[in-house]
């Protein structure tokens, strides 16, 4: 996921009220049917879709041969493999600050939305447990960012996962996120 493309395929989409006043589309083309998980995790959080968010793409790495040890999950997911998963958002007039930057609560949301994709992708429920961001650039109104979500381990419910934020114009980061995440525990019967 190191390119940013554009899909000109028509995106399936799916309207998600809120409130009478708080309709948004969300867009599902960028999930197949292996990360079903993610997608009804995304077609259900209209925050993301409210601040403009697009999933671009989300999937799950190739399965390792063997599945090494620190990526086996449990039962009805996906075993050895991690999630990825690339976000794209424009910055408008609301996330703008009264320093005429793009305000890090925007970047921090961004960021967390594609670590939640990444981490759900693998078909178990899974939350954020905590997480660091650094600011590196800041980002202007209209700039086009795309957050760029990897698992990078995850040992029984424990995960570490990355974000990189990058501007479209130049691809240069403008921030680093680091997740840490757990995936909640069966339900019990």
């Amino acid at each position: 996921m190191t390119a940013h493309h554009r899909d000109d395929t028509a995106p399936e989409r799916r309207t998600e009220p809120g409130s009478s006043s708080d309709v948004v589309e969300v867009d599902l083309s960028a999930f197949g049917p292996e990360v079903e998980n993610a997608r009804a995790m995304w077609a259900a959080d209209p925050a993301s879709a409210a601040l403009g968010m697009r999933a671009v793409e989300v999937s799950l790495s190739p399965a390792p041969e063997p599945a090494p040890e620190s990526t086996s999950r449990s039962p009805g997911s996906a075993p050895g493999r991690l999630g990825r998963a690339l976000v794209r958002m424009q910055v408008d007039r609301r996330m703008v600050n009264g320093h005429e930057i793009c305000h890090g609560g925007y970047l921090f949301t961004l960021a967390d939305s594609a670590f939640a994709l990444a981490c759900n992708a693998s078909g178990r429920p899974t939350v954020a447990a905590g997480c660091d961001i650094d600011f590196l650039e800041p980002v202007r109104l209209g700039e086009v960012l795309f957050a760029s979500a990897t698992e990078r381990v995850v040992r029984g419910r424990s995960g570490l996962t990355d974000v990189t934020v990058t501007r479209e114009s130049d691809n240069r980061a403008v921030a680093e996120f680091r997740g840490r995440s757990r995936a909640l525990p069966p339900p019990r019967t």
